[in-house]
């Protein structure tokens, strides 16, 4: 044992300057260590010392945390992270008294009796402790330090008549929250320290009631050691505690640890006892106002001198007894428990051979038990670090310490379950903190300590959430003083009356706070009113003064302006006209609020103008008239999408100067509806529903809040929700085809693909029949027509027959697979220019789609790859013939004007002449020399020659006198010469090139 003869204990109640004096000391010294018995402790010394010395000259070293710099002369340790290779002139410990606690005991006996400053050791602590350290260290000198101030026992009172300045104790978490609600009803709230709380929401709570936000603080006995507050009184609540194996009465000298907190430096203390408490014994006051306590007779112990050769040799010497009268061996800790439940594992027992084996695993052992789980918890997490280090790399798993981690992250939940999640987090974080445990530790250590402060705070916050009414606090104080109250209105709009949230302004109107209740809330609002007016009143001329720019329309209607709603739109006298009204409250009235009213009048109607300028142009009506203006009128009312069938009538009327009226104006003339095409955009649509909405809900049919979302941008079709208002697929854009609803201009796309193939005729011999296409009229089903609508299978055949369209079996010849000796068209140039052009009947079968029933793939699929594969027709013999459907429009008569315009416009010859009595389908045969013309149906005359335009079928005209002969009757036109550099031309000199070759 070192020699005690530069040993001096400094020895004395509370409030006397112990800590003070040994920190003085040091810094006479050029350098220098104290061990204190807190991390909060050590982190407040730390701070102190380090104004005085600089940051370069200073170390912080605990369990959790390591600050220290290349040239550190002052160390500030945790009693337990004290190194025990830095050698220093001065030495102090402090809180000796502590080496009688059962569990952190021998850590401090074992300072007491080994560690040295090579100049001075100075050792701090009740005056309990000088006849066993007589004993123990003889030629110690001792020095006794009297209180400076008082302390009085003050008698019984109850918890809402406790003075100001206060410290309550109590001794479960249970009891600490309910009296700290107690206080926050009453008297405004009060700060919470429980020893489960981290060190930095212990600072944070202590700081609170420091500053004066509040005037009480709710603790266990946690406040007995270390923390320096300015309290005037000391109440115990309760006077029993649980010591971690039964609940027992506490001591005189625990009683006089807790109650000498009361008084700073000169000032006196008082302490008694609030709540269930008992009065105390006129024999305990005694005691406790002149600090006599009985001595410490016993100190707890543990053998220094571990034998690592084996792990049983290490178990035996940590269960030898001491040898000195006044130590006795410490009760098996955390550590101890650990190490006996991993001796029993044979996994650890064989990874724990040899003596750097065994050394390592006493090192786990002392991971420190944070989260007090059972003991075979504990043992498990153990074991499994120490697998880690001798397996593998030597080093934790990063993955396995990660998921630990990210187990703690979450800073949600409530007081114990964040109280839990920084137990762990603070296992993790002395983990990290050893040097070679990890293969990056300083990363781990930053990001534990990132981890836990964050809970930290959130802990911090909900403490201060639950327990503290800062506005009542504050308001009593201030009204108690008679002082005015001063309002402040922040950036976000937060109203602060003495710096304490009331409320916010949300746009024009004021929110109060919610949680605010009783006579202080009232108050506090009252002040806040004329900040509000103030700013309501600011706000209202910057609305009237700004731009279009700065407000914005949403999908429900309200009109936005800096992030908050300003107004709304409500019906008005038209369905282009809606009315914009203010959304305020009683702050916002006269000529601000009509101001406001007319600025958000127009933009909404230069938004409308803008964004929907076909639909305001159509309802102007500029040049039109009759019909014309009254579809107009139409397409308006249905917001720019107009069901064809439903002026079906009104559109054959029309004259072709009328629709180009029309047509200018935007509106587009397709096979199914009247459309502006500009107003399926996502921004025009999203007005349009806006409008359409306004109208349902003047009528009571519909709630702006429930709009139904439109199918998503870019989508050509989507499935049908049945449960949407009536007309609500039609405004969007869409229309209703069996189970999908699907754009309407991706239809007219559709229409058009269709009726190209329904009607097809070659303009030269060597044009190939589109895919589709069949011969004698009609169409089946191709990837193509499936990509515009996106969808397949029986979704699209739904789509057509909604489109009436209907289907017929046909037979055709099918081909035979090709002979072995036929060269490859596809690989080989020269044998696609020889080969003759397809068979009709293999062209019509290359378009087949699979039977009705079967499954249509989507373009792209594999299936839809193999229905496409040419068929060389040449090399492929006939053999029999397959069934196929085959599609029609049900009225030929639209499609069949407009595939005839538009062949005469592209050069086509004349189209097969489809049913004269509007019959639907094909017919069953071709006419002879004719397989692309049906025969005739009935016996009346053949239509004459009509004029037709492009979105509705032909009017009659009556031949005029000495018109054009019959048909019969005229002479063929001559032949036009054939342009030699037209690209038929040219293919056909490369093809006699390759014959002649």
């Amino acid at each position: 044992m070192p020699s005690s003869r530069t040993v001096t204990a400094v020895l004395g109640p509370t409030n006397t300057g112990k800590t003070h004096l040994a920190v003085e000391r040091m810094l006479g010294h050029g350098s220098g260590m104290i061990g204190l018995p807190l991390r909060l402790l050590a982190r407040e010394i730390y701070e102190r010392v380090r104004q005085r010395a600089g940051d370069a000259a200073v170390a912080l070293v605990t369990g959790e945390e390591k600050i220290i710099p290349a040239l550190a002369r002052y160390w500030i340790c945790t009693v337990e992270a004290m190194p025990s290779d830095v050698d220093v002139p001065f030495l102090a410990i402090d809180e000796v008294q502590l080496c009688a606690d059962f569990e952190r005991g021998h850590i401090f006996t074992d300072r007491v009796l080994h560690r040295r400053g090579r100049d001075e050791t100075m050792l701090l602590g009740a005056a309990t402790m000088r006849p066993i350290l007589e004993r123990l260290l003889p030629g110690t000198t001792f020095v006794s330090r009297p209180r400076f101030s008082q302390l009085l026992y003050a008698g019984q009172k109850k918890i809402t008549r406790l003075p100001r300045r206060s410290a309550i104790v109590a001794f479960s978490a249970e009891m600490v929250y309910a009296t700290a609600e107690l206080i926050r009803r009453q008297r405004g709230g009060a700060a919470v320290v429980l020893g489960a709380l981290s060190p930095r929401t212990r600072n944070a709570q202590v700081a609170l009631y420091q500053s004066g936000d509040v005037d009480y603080i709710v603790a266990t006995d946690a406040i007995g050691m270390g923390l320096n507050m300015d309290v005037d009184h000391v109440a115990f609540a309760s006077t029993r505690k649980f010591d971690g194996f039964q609940y027992r009465q506490l001591n005189p000298s625990e009683l006089g640890q807790v109650a000498g907190r009361a008084g700073r430096y000169m000032n006196d203390g008082t302490f008694g006892v609030t709540g269930e408490a008992d009065p105390f014994e006129p024999e305990m006051v005694e005691r406790l106002e002149g600090h006599n306590f009985e001595a410490v007779r016993m100190l707890q112990w543990r053998n220094r001198e571990l034998d690592f050769t084996s792990l049983d040799r290490l178990r035996q010497s940590l269960n030898l007894t001491p040898h000195l009268q006044g130590l006795t061996r410490a009760q098996p800790n955390a550590d101890l428990l650990a190490l006996e439940a991993l001796a029993r594992d044979a996994a650890t027992h064989d990874l724990a051979q040899s003596r750097r084996d065994v050394e390592r695993l006493w090192e786990v052992c002392q991971i420190p038990d944070y989260r007090n789980i059972s003991n075979s918890e504990h043992a498990a997490i153990v074991s499994r670090i120490f697998q880690f280090l001798q397996t593998g790399s030597g080093f934790i798993d990063e993955d396995w310490f990660v998921r630990q981690l990210r187990f703690c992250e979450n800073t949600h939940g409530d007081l114990d379950t964040l109280s839990n999640r920084i137990s762990h987090i603070r296992t993790w974080t002395f983990v990290a903190n050893r040097p070679d445990w990890l293969k990056a530790p300083l990363y781990w250590q930053s990001r534990a300590r990132e981890i836990e402060d964050k809970l930290s705070d959130a802990l911090h916050e909900r403490l201060t959430q639950r327990f503290i009414d800062r506005r009542t606090s504050v308001l009593m104080r201030r009204l108690a003083q008679k002082e005015e109250l001063m309002s402040t209105v922040e950036e976000d709009g937060a109203i602060r009356v003495e710096g304490e949230y009331v409320g916010r302004i949300n746009g024009f109107l004021f929110v109060p706070d919610g949680a605010a209740e009783g006579a202080g809330a009232r108050a506090l609002k009252t002040a806040a009113l004329s900040a509000v007016a103030a700013e309501i009143s600011a706000r209202a001329k910057a609305v009237a003064a700004s731009a279009d720019t700065d407000l914005k329309l949403t999908r429900d209607g309200q009109i936005i302006w800096n992030h908050a709603p300003v107004g709304r739109l409500e019906p008005g006298s038209t369905l282009l006209k809606p009315r914009a009204s203010v959304i305020a409250g009683e702050q916002l009235s006269g000529s601000d609020r009509e101001e406001v009213q007319q600025r958000l009048q127009k933009f909404v109607d230069r938004h409308i103008a803008t964004v929907l300028e076909p639909l305001v142009k159509l309802e102007e009506g500029e040049g039109l008239e009759g019909i014309s203006r009254g579809i107009a009128y139409r397409l308006v009312e249905t917001l720019g999408v107009l069901p064809r069938d439903q002026v079906a009538e009104e559109v054959k009327s029309l004259s072709q100067d009328d629709r180009g009226k029309l047509r200018a104006l935007g509106a587009r003339f397709g096979a199914f509806n009247i459309y502006v095409p500009v107003l399926l955009k996502p921004a025009p649509t999203e007005l349009r529903l806006l409008l359409w909405a306004l109208g349902l809900q003047r009528e009571g049919k519909l709630d702006l809040a429930a709009l139904p979302q439109p199918p998503g941008q870019g989508l050509t079709s989507a499935a049908f929700d049945r449960s949407t208002p009536r007309g609500f697929y039609g405004v969007c854009g869409y229309r209703i085809c069996g189970s999908r609803v699907v754009r309407i201009d991706m239809l007219e796309r559709l229409a058009d693909l269709i009726r190209e193939r329904v009607f097809w005729r070659p303009r030269i011999a060597e044009e190939q029949r589109p895919a589709g296409s069949v011969e004698g009229g009609g169409f089946t089903v191709v990837p193509d027509m499936m990509s515009l609508v996106g969808c397949s299978g029986d979704d699209f055949l739904g789509i057509l027959r909604s489109l009436d369209y209907r289907a017929q079996k046909r037979k055709v010849k099918r081909p035979a697979a090709a002979p072995p000796s036929q060269p490859d068209i596809a690989d080989n140039p020269v044998a696609a220019a020889d080969a003759p052009p397809p068979a009709t009947a293999t062209a019509e079968i290359e378009q087949i789609a699979p039977p009705t029933g079967g499954d249509i793939s989507a373009p792209g699929s594999e299936a839809s790859t193999d229905a496409a594969a040419p068929i060389d027709a040449a090399a492929a013999p006939v053999v029999d013939e397959i069934e196929i459907e085959v599609w029609w429009p049900k009225d030929t008569g639209p499609f069949r004007a407009r595939a005839e315009r538009q062949m005469r416009h592209a050069g086509h010859r004349r189209a097969a002449p489809m049913p004269s009595d509007g019959t639907s389908g094909p017919p069953s045969e071709a006419a002879p020399g004719d397989p692309g013309r049906p025969p005739r149906q009935g016996k009346g005359p053949r239509r004459g020659n009509r004029t037709r335009d492009e979105d509705g079928p032909a009017d009659r005209k009556p031949r005029r006198e000495g018109g054009k002969p019959p048909a019969a009757e005229r002479k063929p036109a001559p032949e036009k010469p054939i342009d030699p550099d037209s690209p038929f031309a040219v293919l056909g000199a490369l093809k006699a090139k390759l014959a002649g070759s």
